[in-house]
């Protein structure tokens, strides 16, 4: 077959390691490589072999439905290479990697993958190196961000250690099996959170859901201390950052909603 143009070949086998990322198969994704393969993560400044892909692909595997991964493009064959682009929006929405990766194909296996991301935030531009070599020092990938930013908010709504008001980044590196650093760039260059941001959004939250589930109105600073927190001047402000309203507001609202979605008794 000429080695310009498309190749049917090289299409399959490239279709078929897309389709296993979909599906989140392990076993079916590490099938797809050749025995000698090179796979360069570019992000990381890294190569991997065959041997480490394992851990490689597992770790990167997303954990839950948080992470969005949409092919920005087809895929687009040159002889036996073939080019995929894609977005891969974290948790949060707020950041987003777009990515590229050249594949190499031999005797139906990949052979040598090049990928290429950059960071992109909502609200700036940055990227390009100084995300390649931070993400490189983590050693971190783009996908291995998704699972971190999963597992994160995985824990905290399971275990909820923001209930305890000495929660600090230290122990929920502990818990998680992630680094304070690790942590500390998901925070603060992907999510656009400091930790205590992170954690007193959780706490507002939490404390939301106590609100809506008891009818008995118990009182708002009993319930701000219970859900973690250690003094009403920092409760006020988180709570006023994440509804936008004061708690008196917001309790004022919530005693309107049974009244306004009633329906009307039947005059029959």
């Amino acid at each position: 077959m000429d080695s310009q143009g498309f190749n049917d070949d090289t299409y399959q086998a490239v279709l078929r390691y897309h389709l296993a990322w979909r599906q989140r198969d392990l076993d079916a994704i590490l099938a797809c490589y050749h025995p000698d393969i090179a796979y360069h993560d570019h992000l990381q400044n890294r190569v991997f072999t065959l041997a480490e892909l394992r851990d490689y692909v597992q770790a990167a595997l997303p954990a839950g439905s948080n992470e969005h991964l949409a092919h920005s493009d087809r895929i687009r064959v040159d002889g036996d290479t073939a080019f995929i682009q894609y977005r891969l929006a974290l948790q949060g929405g707020r950041a987003l990697f777009c990515s590229s990766e050249a594949i190499t194909v031999r005797q139906g296996q990949l052979s040598c993958i090049h990928e290429y991301a950059t960071l992109q935030r909502q609200d700036s531009q940055q990227g390009g190196a100084d995300n390649r070599s931070a993400l490189a020092r983590l050693g971190l990938s783009a996908r291995q961000l998704g699972r971190l930013a999963a597992d994160l908010d995985s824990y905290f709504r399971q275990q909820r250690p923001f209930l305890d008001p000495d929660c600090n980044l230290q122990a929920v590196a502990a818990a998680t099996g992630y680094s304070r650093n690790q942590l500390s760039y998901l925070l603060n260059q992907v999510l656009c959170r400091r930790f205590y941001q992170y954690v007193n959004e959780a706490r507002v939250r939490y404390l939301l859901a106590e609100l809506a589930g008891q009818p008995s109105r118990q009182r708002i600073d009993e319930l701000a201390f219970a859900a973690g927190f250690n003094s009403l001047s920092a409760f006020y402000r988180a709570f006023r950052d994440h509804t936008g309203m004061t708690p008196s507001a917001y309790l004022r609202q919530l005693a309107c909603v049974p009244a306004a979605t009633t329906a009307p008794a039947s005059a029959g």
